[in-house]
């Protein structure tokens, strides 16, 4: 079977008020002890599955988890073990999952990868966990017609994940889930919405069996996640509504698991980073395929807009301080301290993560790709045959951001002061500036002194322009592609100018980086001179940065491969 949960983490503040309404007289509390077995490899975690054998109450069952359809969705196949048997291999040691069970199952296809009697012979117990789980059914008592048929089971869990070779190594529990055990999907995210609303609680997508895998590998956290068309999900016959949920889709399994780290404690540049690409190929996708369905709410785009504001100006500085100092100081350059810059910022990356309003934007989301595409208007019309009209759409909106800049200066209108510093172009290319990462991210910050607003605000156009384009391009190309499939030539020219596409954002990204550590260190200077050497630096990084922008750009803007 598929279950259908949302899983939030619970604020401390929030505790206590959501243990009032969690405890109630229907409630039940349920001790649960689980056994979670995988190869010493997770071989079973890297292909997304869960495999535990869990005492409930009185009862012992073995149950299998793995991908399902959505991203609020799971499949499961429980089977409830025979009580004497199980503790009588408890009691030698010898516990272990039986796989044969699984047989033409509906998890079948998820086991299919492996072989099934080496997979059972390499299987260890992990870790355990040892949790006391509170239930409530929540039952839709609005009165319409049917709504006795909407039920929502809430379950708070509370405990501990353990080692199983090292009982000294645990994690805390502390997590509510809802999941739907029958009725509408509207009833299951109408209620998470009403819960996350009133006790500000935050998505989670990491499972006990992941924080199971990172308690045993010593992580705090998972790896970041980053952008992977490969689960775009769409075909040659998909309609429209059907297209635009696959791409915001696509968008969320960047988002979620970034997202989830952070509100659980990550400070890691990467988490913020990635969810801020996620966030940005979002709002892409709704922007640009904003007519492929009456669903998408426009009150989304603000929202996600400001996240993603906050989120990069703390990245901003924090890999300034992180990465391009000390390798400013590695040529010599003399110490400048951003600490308290960094302090100045009243929201942290885990602050604007955790904003209700953010928070209640991934639950529509969700809901929104798990809504039935059918049942719209647009469902009779077939994405591809719009598709070339959407990137020809916005490839002119690029050209004229060109045009636009082009007409506030010319090359070499910048005027930006070079300090004395005598540096080189070996000097420019001996720095590793660590910013490789930061190429699909715009450095644009609200409290810099710009030194030509006109000019700022121009170019921050181009490269929200340049951005769109690109990211709607990798949603669309292989739907294009495979409508050329017979068209060889076409085929070719598309891929070649989606690499020129890919190569204009990189080096533009790159001028916007640099332009923006030159303008924070030549504001920094003001306050202390030690940061005129970074001001020089990059300021002289820019006129060689401006000349491969503009040439790569005039390649994509040349090009009329969607017109």
């Amino acid at each position: 079977m598929q279950e259908i949960e949302l899983k939030f983490l619970v604020p401390e503040s929030r505790l206590k008020g959501l243990m009032r309404q969690a405890r109630v007289k229907s409630s039940e509390v349920t001790q649960l002890a689980a056994h979670y077995y995988d190869t010493p490899d997770q071989q079973l975690a890297e292909a997304g599955i869960g495999l535990r054998i869990r005492k409930e109450g009185d009862a012992w069952v073995q149950t299998i988890k793995a991908g399902g359809d959505g991203i609020a969705a799971r499949l499961e196949h429980n089977a409830v073990l025979d009580n004497e048997q199980v503790q009588a291999m408890l009691d030698n040691n010898t516990l272990m999952p039986d796989l044969t069970i699984y047989k033409n199952t509906s998890v079948a296809p998820a086991l299919a990868e492996f072989k099934l009697k080496k997979l059972a012979k390499n299987l260890t117990r992990l870790y355990v966990t040892d949790v006391e789980r509170t239930t409530r059914l929540l039952v839709d008592d609005s009165g319409s017609d049917g709504d006795a048929n909407n039920h929502v089971e809430m379950a708070y869990d509370y405990g501990e994940i353990i080692h199983g070779n090292d009982d000294t190594q645990r994690d805390a529990i502390q997590e509510i889930e809802f999941e739907l055990i029958s009725g509408d999907i509207d009833f299951l995210f109408a209620t998470a919405k009403t819960w996350c609303k009133r006790y500000k609680l935050c998505l989670s997508t990491v499972t006990k069996a992941e924080r199971g895998g990172l308690l045993i590998t010593e992580q705090q956290h998972s790896p970041a996640v980053h952008a992977d068309l490969d689960q775009l999900n769409i075909d040659k016959k998909i309609s429209m509504p059907a297209f635009v949920r696959a791409a915001v889709h696509n968008c969320l399994l960047q988002i979620l698991p970034n997202s989830s780290a952070i509100v659980a404690g990550s400070e890691e540049d990467v988490h913020a980073l990635q969810l801020y690409i996620g966030i940005t190929r979002l709002q892409a996708a709704l922007q640009a395929f904003a007519s492929y369905s009456d669903e998408i709410n426009p009150d989304w785009l603000p929202i996600l807009k400001r996240t993603a504001t906050l989120l990069n100006e703390y990245r901003e500085l924090a890999h300034l301080a992180s990465h391009i100092e000390p390798n400013l100081q590695q040529q010599g350059a003399p110490t400048v301290n951003w600490t308290t810059d960094i302090d100045a910022l009243k929201i942290t990356p885990k602050d604007a993560v955790s904003a209700n309003d953010f928070q209640l934007t991934l639950l529509e989301l969700i809901a929104f790709t798990m809504s039935d595409p059918s049942l719209e208007p647009q469902a009779d019309q077939l994405a591809v045959d719009k598709l070339a009209k959407t990137l020809s759409k916005q490839q002119a909106k690029l050209g004229k951001a060109v045009q636009e800049l082009q007409s506030k200066k010319d090359v070499g209108s910048d005027n930006i002061n070079i300090e004395s510093n005598d540096l080189k172009d070996d000097d420019l290319q001996s720095v590793d500036l660590g910013d490789s990462d930061l190429e699909n991210v715009d450095s644009k910050s609200d409290d810099i002194e710009n030194i030509d607003l006109d000019d700022n605000n121009a170019e921050h156009e181009l490269h929200e322009q340049l951005t769109t384009l690109l990211y709607i391009s990798e949603f669309a190309t292989p739907l294009l592609d495979k409508k050329k499939s017979k068209k060889k030539k076409a085929k070719k020219e598309s891929k070649r100018w989606l690499k020129y596409l890919a190569k204009a954002q990189k080096t533009l990204n790159k001028y916007h980086n640099h332009k923006m550590y030159q303008q924070r260190y030549q504001l920094k200077s003001k306050t202390d001179s030690s940061a005129l050497y970074g001001a020089g630096w990059f300021s002289a990084m820019l006129v060689r940065d401006l000349k491969r922008t503009e040439k790569r750009l005039a390649k994509v803007t040349d090009s009329s491969v969607f017109r």
